[in-house]
Order: C-alpha cells, then sequence, then structure tokens
C-alpha cells in the first residue's frame, strides 16, 4: 500500500528544489533531505489543500537493484515505515521530505535500512 495521496510529494519542481536547497543528512546506505513545504510548486488542484501532515518522496534508482521487483518490495516496505512514523505527527507539518538510497542499499538487510531511516529522521529533528 503506497503513502495515502496527502502524504506523497510528487512533481518535478519539488525533486528539483529539494535537491538544490534541502538540508541533507547522510547515512552509508541512503540520504535524506528536507526543507519547508512550498505550496506555490505543487500542482494547482493540491494548493488548495491544507498541509496537516508532511510531503515525502522515495527515490530507488535501478543502480540500487537491477530487479524492479526488488526496488517495488523496497518502496513498500519504506512507505509502510514512513507511513506509521509520520502519519499522525503534527510537529511535521510543512515540511518535505526526499529519500534516495545509495547504490550500496543493495547489499544491505531492509532492517538496517529502517533503523538507519529512523537515526536519518532524528537527526534532521524529525524522529521520535
Amino acid at each position: 500500500m503506497a503513502l495515502p495521496a496527502s502524504m506523497r510529494l510528487r512533481g518535478h519542481r519539488c525533486f528539483n528544489r529539494l535537491h538544490r536547497i534541502g538540508r541533507r543528512h547522510h547515512g552509508d546506505w541512503m540520504v535524506l533531505r528536507v526543507m519547508p513545504a512550498d505550496p506555490r510548486l505543487l500542482r494547482r488542484e493540491l494548493r488548495q489543500r491544507p498541509t496537516r501532515c508532511c510531503r515525502c518522496a522515495l527515490v530507488i534508482s535501478s543502480k540500487v537493484s537491477k530487479r524492479a521487483v526488488r526496488r517495488n518490495r523496497l518502496r513498500r516496505l519504506f512507505h509502510q515505515h514512513l507511513r506509521q512514523q509520520l502519519e499522525h505527527r503534527g510537529d511535521l507539518a510543512g515540511r518535505w521530505l526526499l529519500i534516495s538510497l545509495r547504490p550500496e542499499a543493495s547489499d544491505a538487510d531492509p532492517s538496517q535500512l529502517l533503523e538507519e531511516c529512523d537515526s536519518l529522521l532524528s537527526s534532521a529533528g524529525l524522529g521520535r
């Protein structure tokens, strides 16, 4: 199950802005980028919605795994984990997150990846 539409970040303008000015937090297997939300970059119909929670995106390239099945499993794992971590946290409203997995992530155990995700969220001031 994917992230709810209210939590999902889409659009090349949002991604470009996150890559350019997002605050970076580096781990062994992933990079977390965080920035304050800018609704002007969203599609017109999404601008009107209030920002009740943070929006996040996940990037898993074919360098992580050539097999789409493996990439999709990782994506579903992270979506479920992020939904549990971020869904009911009011202090995260108005933030955008981008998690990019590095090619080395293919060698890591999924539990290690989720543990690193939690530590990066904590280092960004977003964890519990």
